[in-house]
């Protein structure tokens, strides 16, 4: 695979002076990269991944569909705040000291590029290879007259009595549209029944249609064509204006601002003060538009003006204008040999579910890696406690868990079960607050209690908790976990579990639970650092210590793995344990404001970004100096966990599961085939010295998964 490099496009880059290695630098903006910057790099990488053809076809395209989707939450919520601040003139700058009109600049720059290759690899390298596959996306162009037949009969009983066209006149003003919705300016000529004449008209395409549809197949073994929504009503767009012609159709979509914002000091009910503002989220202000690309400059013009948007804000589309929507594709097809090769998960022999679980956890400490390792045993120690007369209590924060979850079809029937459930829901986890509320009721009604945790801050903490009655006392069992209780996402994104009895660690958890839940000064931890209050301190203390240590001639190294790292006292902490000799890994996998290589900064520091098939979500951080040396987080180093979040930093007691973690992360670190390295400039490269390499997710694949049945198919 040929090098390639993702440029931050930043101006304020540190000179690098050949005689500063022995100086004390002062630091200063020019040593922070901006956050919103790194994120889009971040996307941009997921981009790459389509070209890469270590990755499956079908796989391919939904890397290609992945990045549309994190680009539209990336305008939703990053685009839209700098929007808001630059509106009301409440600038905010990050440390790397850029205003928020030239952020904005850089990022429009940046986006109009990304998404002109986006459609370039859709419409020159992905289609054409599924046609090769007999995967075809047919244009309006290709229809066969046994296709124009068929899709007729489509319009006329599915798609025709759904919409609604609405022509902009006097008593039709330009309708109100929702976030992200499809939606076609067509042009007209002619007078209508009552002798009007409009030269403009929305038809909006309704959310409950399909945006891809597929072809009756004319064999068994025959291809599998799809046609989109967007194609059939421009097709057939004259049928919604009788006696009237459509001189002109085009596609487009709005997006709009769709951060929560609710006013924490004033709210008395968090829970209908969420409800009450979901509905606004899909009426913010308009941050991007995309429109079709031969849509005529006049209604670009008409359109801008209308969503109050300017030039900058306008992204001209070679193709459908909501690509995301093309994910239901893959429930469409029966094509194994182009998606990711199947297989099964570790499960060790002690958690399997017909062992009692309780009797496993009370004789050692267990540590999963999810998913090389089964997510089940999450739901069998919570199943088995649900039904054990023993068990008294179980205690659980919910931040994301899915559609129809287990783990609340379990806590409803423990409750049920007379149990003591108590449940910390998040209300406010971004994007899943609809989901949240219907399952807070389902809990309450099934008896269990349910609160929404600190007003102020989001529990973002992963942490169940089940008290057993065992021989006249009480035992505690806890679970500890770096993602969410979400069983389908444990089988894309790599996140630690640890199972404890250990007395300590589960009176950590305890006291965590008291302040969620109740009322009071701030408890001591013997072992657990918790946000907002102990993690940034402890997490600097830690680095202080390999400071320390390297000072003092000792060997000290640090290996941070996490999903950004942002916040600027935890960088500044690192630049100082480089300059004092400390050996210091990154593995950030998205935002990352710290600049590595900077002479007499940041040279002994390297940082890179691991993008594959399973996406990177486990935290884990070591120390070599420390007491503790591994320690396991439900939070990255940014200002948002460490400051507005409940989180948990929990250690890794076992010297096992130490060095198992430890073993991990230098797998990770020796990383050659997966791995984008940051530079001084902020620019990113994808290491690919070594192509045949074998990637360090199907390494730790091998390891720890059956994989057997797929050793014919290709490698990642």
């Amino acid at each position: 695979m040929a090098k390639q490099n993702l440029k931050s496009s930043e101006k304020n880059v540190p000179e690098i002076s050949g005689d500063g290695a022995d100086k004390t630098v002062e630091i200063d903006n020019s040593h922070f990269i901006n956050r919103e910057i790194s994120q889009l790099l971040f996307n941009a990488r997921v981009l790459e991944q389509s070209l890469d053809k270590r990755h499956p076809l079908l796989e391919r395209l939904k890397f290609l569909l992945i990045f549309s989707s994190n680009l539209d939450e990336f305008f939703e919520v990053r685009v839209a705040k700098l929007k808001l601040q630059v509106r009301y003139g409440r600038e905010v700058f990050g440390p790397d000291g850029l205003p928020p009109k030239t952020v904005l600049k850089r990022l429009a720059e940046r986006c109009h590029n990304l998404i002109q290759k986006q459609y370039q690899i859709l419409n020159d390298v992905l289609l054409p290879e599924l046609s090769n596959e007999g995967v075809k996306f047919l244009r309006r162009e290709d229809w066969t007259e046994e296709n124009r037949i068929w899709i007729k009969e489509y319009f006329d009983k599915e798609v025709a009595p759904i919409i609604s066209p609405i022509a902009l006149d006097p008593a039709h003003p330009f309708p109100l549209l929702v976030n992200k919705s499809l939606n076609f300016i067509v042009t007209l000529k002619g007078k209508d029944a009552f002798g009007r004449e409009s030269r403009l008209a929305i038809v909006p395409a309704p959310r409950s249609l399909p945006r891809l549809i597929k072809l009756p197949k004319k064999s068994e073994a025959g291809e599998d064509e799809f046609i989109f929504l967007s194609a059939i009503i421009h097709e057939y767009i004259d049928d919604f204006f009788h006696g009237m012609k459509a001189t002109g159709c085009y596609q487009f979509r709005v997006t709009r601002n769709s951060d929560l914002e609710v006013d924490d000091k004033e709210v008395e009910d968090i829970a209908a003060e969420v409800k009450g503002k979901l509905f606004n989220r899909r009426y913010g202000h308009a941050v991007r538009i995309e429109v079709v690309d031969n849509c005529p400059d006049s209604i670009v013009e008409f359109l801008l003006e209308k969503f109050e948007l300017t030039e900058r804000d306008l992204y001209r589309c070679d193709g459908p204008v909501n690509l995301q929507r093309l994910f239901t594709v893959f429930s469409m097809l029966d094509k194994p040999t182009l998606e990711y090769p199947e297989f099964s998960p570790e499960l060790p022999a002690d958690l399997a579910p017909e062992k009692n679980l309780f009797d496993s956890i009370k004789s050692k400490d267990y540590l999963l890696l999810h998913p090389y390792s089964s997510f089940n045993p999450v739901l069998d120690l919570l199943r088995q406690a649900a039904s054990d007369p023993e068990v008294m209590s179980i205690k659980q924060t919910l931040y994301r868990v899915g559609h129809n979850s287990e783990i609340v079809n379990i806590l409803d029937q423990a409750a049920r079960n007379g149990k003591e459930v108590t449940v910390v829901i998040e209300l406010k986890a971004r994007f899943d607050e609809k989901e949240n509320l219907a399952l807070a009721s389902r809990l309450q009604q099934a008896g269990a209690v349910v609160c929404y945790g600190v007003v102020g801050y989001k529990t973002h903490a992963k942490m169940m908790m089940i008290l057993r009655r065992e021989g006249g006392s009480f035992a505690r069992y806890v679970h500890l976990g770096t993602g969410n209780y979400h069983a389908r996402n444990a089988k894309i994104y790599t996140d630690y579990s640890l199972f404890t009895g250990d007395k300590e660690l589960c009176e950590d958890v305890h006291k965590i639970f008291q302040q969620l839940t109740g009322m009071g000064k701030t408890l001591p931890m013997k072992h657990i650092f918790n946000a907002p209050f102990t993690l940034q301190k402890k997490i600097s203390k830690l680095i202080e210590n390999e400071t320390k240590a390297a000072k003092q001639g000792e060997l000290a190294r640090i290996i941070i793995k996490a999903n950004g790292l942002t916040d600027k006292q935890i960088i500044e902490k690192l630049y100082e344990a480089s300059q004092a000799g400390v050996q210091v890994d990154l593995i950030i996998r998205g935002m990352c404001s710290l600049r590595p290589g900077v002479q007499g900064v940041s040279e002994n520091i390297r940082v890179k970004s691991i993008i594959g098939r399973f996406l990177e979500h486990n935290r884990a951080f070591y120390f070599q100096n420390a007491t503790n040396q591994v320690y396991c987080s439900s939070a990255d180093l940014m200002k948002r966990n460490l400051h507005r979040r409940i989180e948990t930093c929990f250690p890794i007691l076992s010297n096992k599961l130490k060095n198992r973690v430890l073993k991990d992360l230098e797998l990770f670190m020796a990383d050659e085939g997966q791995s984008w390295v940051l530079d001084v400039n902020g620019d990113y490269r994808l290491i690919s010295d070594k192509p045949n390499q074998k990637l360090v997710q199907q390494i730790l694949l091998d390891a720890h998964c059956d994989t057997a049945a797929t050793e014919e198919v290709s490698p990642l």
